[in-house]
Formats: structure tokens, C-alpha cells, sequence
């Protein structure tokens, strides 16, 4: 096992059923804060994830299975065989955490679900993480995060008034759940060592991402308002948009208050815009949204991005590049707080993810590379279960993968 630094949730053990993104996602945040996550899959191909590769990668190259999946430990096992399941239920009497992604129904059919764990293990805090919850109409819908973000209202208010609802250019449903999940998993966990008395927690990506909206659902709740697609304005905050310079960058410029627009005015070097008596207040300047839109667009597309962004830093103007993704991972900003971390693969070599977006003092998260389809079933049969060399390695021998990367 790897002498990776204590964490928080150091002797913590998780047993991971999940696969594809809202799970991993949540299991990865356990793991970084040093959990002992233990990744169960099937032998033959293991989390579909494995198997989706950008054009042009060697097959041993797991990139989207590597983004949500590092430091934990797999175990190949097939939960239809009889002999595996019983395997999967004493590692669960050895879990503090089970966590499972399946359809709602399918955990208790494969007799891994909470009621038979639970028994087993009565301290255990059992989270299951589905499209729609355990309970209600929706119950047994198939749900992808597109889905889920045209339920929760997002794609309708995303696009503009004179185009269809669009979706997210991200799975944010899946990984907001995720994050819900581990939240609530270290709550629960945190009661139990008090109470001795296990937790059964339900995570919903459609709940978890009308929790997410903010302000905007605000409007349906207590205005009984339907909120309408603005682009990239903002209905309440003019100007408020995406401009274009003279070097054919796009640049996000926030309006947010008066004081904004003060400063915006004298950083354009039109500073008698702020003494108009129709763009004085929001409310005046929200009324007049096209033709202000069109007077700031016109001075911007004057200079390139970079004076602009050095101009409106000095004025205190809340602005930003629009950025590409490649260009994110190289901003001063991301690369100063050290966010894109290098790891290195046993198959694939360095490899680069997304660390943990925090900082905790005195914590820096050791980070393990993702593991081999696998690759810790005797290893992990031996720490949780006790069981000898020979036994252990038996088992792997019986469960391995053909793993074809």
C-alpha cells in the first residue's frame, strides 16, 4: 500500500461501487482528503470510463477514467458470481463508507445493497447517488447529466432569446452530486463515530442541481417569475457582457453596481457616460441595455485584450479573458496555485489532472496515480480481509481482467 501523508479522513475505508462521474467524482474528494477508497469493478473491462479515449491516444491511455479516479485502490470482482458477492459483502463489513452509483434497484438485486449491509455492518454510512433519487415518479428514468440539465431548468435560461436551450459545455450535474455526496458522506460519518449508529444517504443529480441554481431559481420561488435566456448578459446587471477587442479576443467585462460603473466609464476614458441622466442607475442603464452594449463594444474593439485587462485591473473593473481550455491550464493565475498536478502512470507515464481546489494549512494532499484495472485485488484482500498470499492471490487470479490496454 502507498505511504501516501495523512489526511483528514486518514483510516477512513471506502468501498467504491460507483462508475462514470457523479460516483468517482465523489469518491475521488474521500480519497484526496485520505480515505482509503477502494474501487470495486467488473474484470473484463472495468468502469466504462476505461474505454472512452481521445482520438488518436494508444489504448492504454484511460483519460477520462484517469480524470476522476486517482488514489484509489481497484479490485476486479464480478458481483454476479455468488462467490465474489460474498467477497464484496465482507469488505463492506470492513468499510466505515459504501458508496454505489447503480440504477435504484440494482444494489439490492446484486445483495450489496443497504438493508443486507447495513446488518452486516451496522456503524456503516451507505450513500447512493442516482439521476433522480431512490423514490418518486422518476425513479427507474435512464439519466445522463444532458438530462438532468434540461429537467432542472439550467439549459433554459443558457443560450440566447433568439436560439434553442443549451446545454453546459461540462457535466456539472454529475459532478455537483458528486460533491453533495461527499459532503454528506463526511457529515454522516462524522455522526456515527458519536452515535454508533449507521446512515443511509440518498443523493439526487436532479435535487442536487436545483440546489445548485442559486439566485436564478430564486425568481421562479418568490417572484414566480420564469427567468429568460440572456447570453452572456446578465438581466439584472447592464452593461454586462462578452466584448470583442482588436486582437479578436472575447473578453467578459461585470457590471455589478454603480460604483462599476464609474469606474468602467473612466477606464474607456468616457467618463461623461456616468453623468448621463439615462444610464445614471441601473435601472435607467437596464432600460437602454442594446444601446449601452453597443457603446461599450465599439470602445473595446478599439485596443487588444491585454491592455485592456492591465486598463480595467488599474480601474478595479471586474473583467476576464474568455478562455479556451488549454489556455485555463496555462492562465498565471491557475499555474500560480498550483492546481494542475503531474502524476506519474504506470502505463501511461506522466499524466496531468485537476487537484484539489483547496488549501487547508498544514494539509497537502498526497496524490496517487489512478489505478490498473485490478491492480490491488490480492493487496486489498489482504489488508481488509485478513486473508494469506496465497488465498488472496488465488482470487486475483480468478477475477483478473483481460484488461486489453
Amino acid at each position: 500500500m502507498s505511504t501516501a501523508k495523512p489526511g483528514f479522513l486518514d483510516g477512513v475505508r471506502v468501498l467504491d461501487f460507483t462508475r462514470v462521474i457523479s460516483g468517482p467524482y465523489a469518491t475521488m474528494m474521500l480519497a484526496d482528503m485520505g480515505a482509503d477508497v477502494v474501487k470495486v469493478e467488473e474484470p473484463t473491462h472495468g468502469d466504462e470510463m476505461r474505454n472512452i479515449r481521445f482520438e488518436g491516444r494508444a489504448p492504454h491511455h484511460h483519460d477520462y477514467f484517469n480524470t476522476n479516479n486517482r488514489s484509489k485502490r481497484s479490485i476486479a470482482l464480478n458481483l454476479k458470481s455468488p462467490e465474489h458477492v460474498r467477497i464484496a459483502q465482507q469488505l463492506a463489513e470492513k468499510a466505515d463508507v459504501v458508496v454505489e452509483n447503480f440504477a435504484p434497484g440494482v444494489a439490492e438485486r446484486l445483495d450489496i445493497g443497504w438493508r443486507t449491509l447495513h446488518k452486516r455492518n451496522p456503524t456503516l454510512v451507505y450513500c447512493s447517488i442516482s439521476g433522480f433519487g431512490q423514490s418518486g415518479p422518476y425513479r427507474s428514468r435512464p439519466a445522463l447529466d444532458p438530462i438532468i440539465q434540461a429537467l432542472c431548468g439550467v439549459m433554459s435560461v443558457t443560450g440566447c432569446d433568439d436560439g434553442p436551450p443549451l446545454q453546459v459545455g461540462a457535466p456539472l450535474a454529475d459532478a455537483i452530486a458528486g460533491m453533495f455526496a461527499a459532503f454528506c458522506i463526511v457529515c454522516a460519518w462524522t455522526d456515527v463515530q458519536r452515535s454508533q449508529a449507521g446512515r443511509y444517504i440518498d443523493i439526487s443529480m436532479l435535487d442536487a442541481m436545483i440546489a445548485a441554481l442559486g439566485p436564478r431559481m430564486g425568481e421562479a420561488l418568490q417572484a414566480g417569475l420564469n427567468p429568460a435566456r440572456h447570453g452572456n448578459s446578465n438581466p439584472m446587471r447592464v452593461p454586462t457582457n462578452v466584448y470583442l477587442t482588436s486582437d479578436h479576443r472575447h473578453l467578459m467585462v461585470a457590471v455589478m453596481n454603480d460604483g462599476h460603473w464609474h469606474r468602467l466609464c473612466d477606464a474607456l476614458g468616457q467618463g461623461e457616460w456616468a453623468q448621463r441622466a439615462e444610464f445614471r442607475t441601473m435601472t435607467d442603464r437596464k432600460q437602454r441595455r442594446r444601446e449601452l452594449d453597443l457603446l461599450v463594444a465599439a470602445e473595446i474593439a478599439k485596443r487588444p485584450a491585454a491592455d485592456w485587462q492591465a486598463l480595467f485591473d488599474r480601474h478595479r473593473v471586474p473583467c476576464g479573458m474568455v478562455n479556451s481550455y488549454l489556455e485555463t491550464i496555462e492562465d498565471p493565475q491557475v499555474r500560480h496555485r498550483e492546481l494542475i498536478r503531474t502524476i506519474d502512470h504506470p502505463r501511461s507515464g506522466p499524466i496531468r489532472v485537476v487537484g484539489t481546489p483547496w488549501k487547508i494549512s498544514g494539509h497537502d494532499p498526497s496524490m496517487r496515480p489512478p489505478p490498473l484495472l485490478g491492480e490491488h485485488t490480492a493487496e486489498v484482500l489482504r489488508d481488509w480481509l485478513s486473508l494469506g498470499q496465497d488465498q488472496a492471490q488465488a482470487i486475483q487470479r480468478h477475477s483478473r481482467a483481460r484488461d486489453d490496454q
